[in-house]
């Protein structure tokens, strides 16, 4: 096996050629500024890449992306990229984007052991204990996933609202919103969770009805 990256540096010729052939002065734009609208954060999952499932240029989405798309307040690393996004790019859109089918959320579901990421996963886990209860009266397991990729992403945008970072910001008046999106691996289509967040009034019951309704649709089939 080689050990080279011709193949890579060849994709990536090729698909700078197309781009400058599309728009000579793309890249020459693009080095000049970075004003995205929009941060992603994300499964790290290499099926989920959030330009293309966007359908947007680079530049116009700042990315974070880690196993299982949580957001952490101890995690440096997540608002390190949070306080850059809101301080100094001003997006105006957050999404905290997770996706059907989540190997994290379907290993911290069944308690599968991996190994060091077993303690990130615990988070996971924690969403899943917090809705045991409603979780298990989901009929089989394919739902039961499904639900658990969806109430991870309502939790982590609760977590992400209750950040420093998200209350000084609003407490300034910026305009942020925060938003809550599932993505289907097999039609490529994203769903919105309906929990937008853009003030700390009432939050809790905003992420309250956005769990009802998970568990309305479970019931309904």
């Amino acid at each position: 096996m080689s050990n080279r990256l011709d193949f890579l540096l060849k994709q990536n010729r090729l698909w700078s050629q197309s781009v400058k052939d599309r728009d000579h002065h793309f890249f020459r734009n693009l080095a000049a500024q970075q004003n995205p609208k929009y941060l992603w954060i994300g499964c790290a999952d290499s099926r989920v890449p959030a330009n293309e499932i966007l359908g947007l240029l680079p530049g116009e989405v700042f990315v974070h992306r880690n196993v299982a798309n949580v957001v952490v307040h101890t995690d440096l690393n997540c608002l390190s990229v949070l306080q850059y996004a809101v301080d100094a790019l001003h997006v105006e859109h957050i999404l905290v984007v997770g996706h059907y089918g989540c190997g994290g959320v379907t290993a911290a579901f069944h308690n599968t052991r991996l190994g060091l990421i077993d303690n990130w996963l615990r988070h996971v886990q924690d969403v899943r204990d917090k809705h045991r209860t409603r979780l298990m009266a989901i009929p089989d397991t394919a739902r039961q996933l499904d639900r658990l990729c969806e109430l991870n992403v309502l939790e982590q945008v609760l977590n992400l609202s209750e950040t420093t970072i998200m209350h000084d910001a609003w407490a300034r008046g910026q305009e942020v919103t925060l938003h809550g999106l599932i993505y289907g691996l097999e039609d490529g289509i994203l769903h919105d969770l309906n929990m937008p967040v853009s003030t700390d009034d009432e939050l809790l019951s905003y992420y309250e009805a956005a769990v009802d309704r998970l568990f309305a649709a479970s019931e309904r089939g």
